[in-house]
């Protein structure tokens, strides 16, 4: 069950990604006032996987499992902050697209 953690994780983070990506490439038509969902599930997506890797993290401490963290540990902070960095900077980027549309 707990391995699935990973996988969700991974899956969320290239959700987070590909929304504002998709995002960008919609913003040439006309009335594509959906950026901003886009950008908020973007977001949560990248939230809750990291919330997964924190839960995984969590199941490896109550079992233990002490090489495994120690394994994984730098991998896994540098991956998160790749991860939050990257959305974050599509989602302003995205929005920066959009509010020049308006203008």
């Amino acid at each position: 069950m707990y391995g699935w953690l990973n996988i969700g994780s991974l899956v969320l983070g290239l959700i987070a990604w590909i929304l504002p990506i998709a995002s960008l490439a919609m913003h040439n038509k006309d009335n594509n006032k959906k950026w901003i969902l886009f950008s908020i599930a973007s977001i949560s997506a990248c939230v809750i996987s990291l919330c997964f890797q924190i839960l995984y993290n969590d199941y490896l401490i109550k079992i233990e499992d002490w090489a495994a963290l120690m394994d994984t540990s730098k991998a896994v902070v540098r991956l998160s902050f790749l991860l939050a960095v990257v959305t974050i900077v599509l989602n302003v980027i995205t929005a920066i697209v959009y509010n020049k549309k308006i203008k």
